[in-house]
This record gives structure tokens, C-alpha cells and sequence, in this order.
């Protein structure tokens, strides 16, 4: 076996060391809204369940919208693994645990407008909104905990180790559970019990992480160097960067919510059933991330530390094999939705008429592995090249020029338009962000 064959193999490895864990850790959290949901489920009435589900969809919107949080502190802590920059490791876990706490204070902060801006735009029975509301306002306290769980996800996998959050999130969810059950089969607090039961488990998780992580970075720590890097960490010059960073990725971020949210409300003037049709298979969507965001974390770190490293050779391969083994995924999912796409829908609904408009937009839902593979691929390219920039135009572009252009073209017909406009605009987010790599290494500027 010559060198170059040894490395390769060596590639292969390290993008499944982190990517296995990642898509592992992945399935405990459908794991959980499957409980929450049979916990809630055997209460006496509808609105309960009603209740939590919308009150988790507005938490999980708000918190999604500062993974900005994880995905810079993984790019560039990747770089400085690579770089063997010590200091610079400790400081960046700083700075990202004192931007999320910031950030999670002004959440609390505005909690009281926040609610009654998010559920100004929500509709559903007197009961369903108000256990909405409640779940709300207990879980947006776990605001600060959420947000550096985040920071430690993404200071682990910078460090390029998977396991410890696979099992941070394996451990959480599983306390969750058994506090579902508690909180609400034993001591009957029905939406208050689901809300302080994922409450609490973020907590203990946060603690957990900290715990680890600080053992973690002790080896890293030299003697006298806390006081300089607490100045640092509060210096405007030495936050400036990470601050720019992390607002291109958060503007990358609300465009993608921004076409799901779109789809969703157009979804919702074509009648029930569409929208019904539409939430199942958006589960499909969930199983396409299990993979796809496994090799993506794996692309983040492992371009990370190329960059870090200084090798533009080492960075190229990683995209080359990130890129095959996320093909070869793809396609496997476009299979097995292609053979047993019915079936599927068949165990989420056993509504007749929501599993019949499903399978009429099944076809486009097929197709959704092939058209999103390079978007998942080349955002965690991006992010281990902290070119965040470059992100934030491809997915401007992608919603502005080819999303909502799409959908005005086939507006006519109706749900059919939607999917066309959805495929379009994940493809545009691949071949744009594709075309801009082949730019930046043709003008050799990948390393810069």
C-alpha cells in the first residue's frame, strides 16, 4: 500500500470517527419527541399534546436560530487544533461561552415581548395556545444552558472528538425521559411537567459538559495566562472577528428558516390535508439530516484543522472523500424512499386523507437527498474555512434569485409548486457554494 492510498484510508477513518457518533447521537432526539408525545398523549384531552407541540416548535425556533453559536466555535477551533495554538484553543471556549451567555440573557430579557410577538403568529384552539404558552415561558429559561450546550458541541467536535457529545446527548435525552414520566405519569404536572422535565435535563447536561470539557482543556493551560486570556476574551479587537463570523452565520441561518417558514404558510391557504402532508414528510427530512449532518460536522472539523495546518492537499481530500461517502448516502436514501417511501408515510399517519396527498408530493421528497447533498457537504466545508461570507451570499442568493422566483413560476400549481421551489432552492445552495470552492482553489485562496 503506497502513501497516498494509506492517507486516503486514513481520511476515511477520521470522517467516520466523527461522523458514526454524530448520526447515532442524531436518532435519540426523534427518540424524544416520540415520548414526549406518548406522555402528553394519553392525557384526557387534545389541546395538552396541541399545547406542547407548539410550544416546543417556538422554542426550538428560537434556540436553532443561534447554532451560529456551534458552528463557528467548531471551525475555529478546528484551525487552532491544527495550528497547535494552545491559547488561542482556551480562549475561543471562552469567548463562545461568554457570547451564548449574552445572548441568552438578552433571550430572557425579552422574554414577555418575544411571546407575545412569536404567538401573534400562531392560531389554534383558546386551550392549545395558552398550554403553548405555558410550555413557552418555562423552557425559555433554559436559554442560557441550551445556548452553551451548543458551545460545547462545537468546541468537541473542533477538537475533533464525536464520542463525549454523543453521549452528552445520549445521557440527556434519557434523563429527559425519565423525568417526562415523572413529572407527568407520576405527579401529574401535564405540560408543565414536559416543559421543566426538558428544562432540567439541559441543565445537568450543561453541567456535565462543562465538567468534561474543563477537564478537557486543562493540559492546554498555562500558568499565569488566565488573567490575559479573561482580557481577551472581553477585548473588542480579539471579538470583532468572532462577532462578524457568527452574524454571517446567523443571516445564512434565518434565510433557511425564512424558505421553511415560507413553505409552511403557503402550505397552510392550500387546506388542511397539504399541511398535514407536508409535516410528514418533512420527517423524511429529519432521516435525510441523521447522515448528511454527521459528515457534515465531520467536513467542519476536519477542514478545520487542514486549514489550521497549513496543508491545502490534506483539505482537498477531505472534501473529496467527505463528498463520496455523502453521495453514496444520498443515493441510498433516494432508494429507500424511491422502494418504501409509501410504507413510511403509512407508519407516520393513518389518516387516509393526509397518507394520499403525501404520496401525491412523494416524488419530490425523493429527490430531496440528491438536490441537498452539496449543501450539506460545502456548509461544513465553509464553516471549518470560517468563510462565512461566502455562506451567507450562496444562501441569500439561493432564497432570493431561485426560491421565491421558482415558486411565483409554479405558484399555479399549488403544493407541486412549493416542493419544485424547495428542490430548487437546496440545489442552488450546493452548486452555488460548489462553484465558489472550484473559484477559491483555482486562485489558490483556500487557505486564506
Amino acid at each position: 500500500m503506497n502513501q497516498t492510498t494509506r492517507a486516503s484510508s486514513r481520511i476515511h477513518k477520521q470522517i467516520f470517527a466523527i461522523a458514526l457518533p454524530m448520526m447515532l447521537s442524531n436518532i435519540s432526539v426523534p427518540l424524544l419527541g416520540l415520548v414526549d408525545t406518548a406522555v402528553i398523549g394519553h392525557l384526557p384531552q387534545s389541546y395538552y399534546l396541541a399545547g406542547v407541540a407548539v410550544g416546543s416548535m417556538v422554542i426550538t425556533l428560537i434556540f436553532w436560530m443561534m447554532v451560529f453559536l456551534r458552528m463557528s466555535t467548531t471551525g475555529l477551533v478546528a484551525q487552532a487544533v491544527g495550528a497547535n495554538n494552545k491559547p488561542h484553543i482556551i480562549r475561543l471556549l471562552l469567548q463562545s461561552i461568554f457570547i451564548a451567555l449574552f445572548v441568552a440573557i438578552f433571550i430572557l430579557l425579552i422574554q414577555k415581548p418575544l411571546c407575545h410577538i412569536v404567538f401573534s403568529f400562531v392560531h389554534g384552539s383558546q386551550m392549545a395556545i395558552y398550554y403553548a404558552k405555558m410550555y413557552f415561558n418555562i423552557r425559555i429559561w433554559s436559554a442560557p444552558a441550551s445556548l452553551i450546550n451548543m458551545v460545547l458541541l462545537g468546541w468537541l467536535l473542533g477538537m475533533q472528538n464525536a464520542k463525549i457529545p454523543m453521549l452528552l446527548l445520549i445521557i440527556t435525552n434519557t434523563i429527559n425521559i425519565l423525568l417526562d414520566v415523572l413529572f407527568v405519569v407520576v405527579l401529574k404536572w401535564s405540560v408543565a411537567g414536559v416543559a421543566f422535565a426538558s428544562l432540567c435535563a439541559d441543565y445537568i447536561a450543561m453541567f456535565c459538559g462543562l465538567y468534561i470539557v474543563y477537564k478537557m482543556a486543562l493540559p492546554f493551560y498555562e500558568r499565569g495566562s488566565i488573567n490575559k486570556l479573561l482580557k481577551q476574551v472581553i477585548n473588542l479587537e480579539t471579538l470583532k472577528p468572532f462577532i462578524v463570523l457568527n452574524r454571517d452565520i446567523f443571516i445564512r441561518t434565518l434565510c433557511l428558516q425564512i424558505a421553511f417558514a415560507f413553505m409552511t404558510i403557503q402550505g397552510t391557504k392550500l387546506g388542511v390535508s397539504i399541511v398535514s402532508a407536508n409535516a410528514v414528510l418533512m420527517n423524511f427530512l429529519l432521516l435525510i439530516s441523521f447522515s448528511m449532518d454527521g459528515l457534515a460536522y465531520a467536513a467542519e472539523a476536519l477542514v478545520g484543522k487542514s486549514i489550521g495546518e497549513r496543508n491545502v492537499n490534506k483539505l482537498k481530500t477531505n472534501v473529496k472523500v467527505t463528498l463520496f461517502w455523502s453521495t453514496i448516502f444520498s443515493i441510498v436514501q433516494f432508494a429507500i424512499f424511491y422502494v418504501w417511501g409509501d410504507d413510511i408515510i403509512a407508519q407516520i399517519t393513518s389518516l387516509n386523507s393526509v397518507q394520499i396527498e403525501a404520496r401525491r408530493y412523494l416524488p419530490w421528497l425523493i429527490l430531496i437527498p440528491l438536490t441537498s447533498m452539496l449543501g450539506f457537504v460545502f456548509d461544513g466545508v465553509f464553516i471549518g474555512m470560517t468563510r462565512a461570507k461566502e455562506m451567507r451570499n450562496s444562501m441569500l442568493f439561493s432564497l432570493c434569485v431561485i426560491y421565491f422566483p421558482v415558486y411565483l413560476f409554479y405558484s399555479g400549481q399549488g403544493n407541486h409548486g412549493l416542493w419544485i421551489a424547495m428542490n430548487a432552492f437546496m440545489l442552488a445552495r450546493g452548486l452555488s457554494l460548489l462553484w465558489i470552492y472550484f473559484r477559491l482553489n483555482k486562485s489558490k485562496q483556500l487557505l486564506l
